[in-house]
């Protein structure tokens, strides 16, 4: 009998909830502001400088690797040990 007007009363304040006024301000009126859109310009001009620096450096290793390519195929055409496709060019 107890558990029963227990069980009625949490189902009768569950099912009407009495909202309570909060002091914040509204969702739409509130933006990040100038010191947000300072952070987030500098955030995007560091991602920028390291993709430049970054594609300089591949660009970099890709031109090392095709010289030293180019050195060991003359070097190999020198002393002879080249592979016979090599030497018909």
């Amino acid at each position: 009998m107890i558990a029963d007007a227990l069980l009625r009363a949490s189902v009768l304040l569950a099912a009407t909830p009495t909202p309570t006024p909060s002091g914040a301000p509204a969702d739409d009126s509130v933006t990040p502001g100038v010191l947000g859109f300072v952070v987030t310009f500098l955030i995007a001009v560091v991602v920028v400088l390291l993709v430049i620096d970054m594609v300089r450096r591949i660009r970099r290793v890709r031109y090392r690797s095709e010289i030293a390519e180019k050195l060991d195929a003359e070097q190999a055409d020198e002393t002879g040990t080249g592979r016979p496709d090599d030497r018909d060019r």
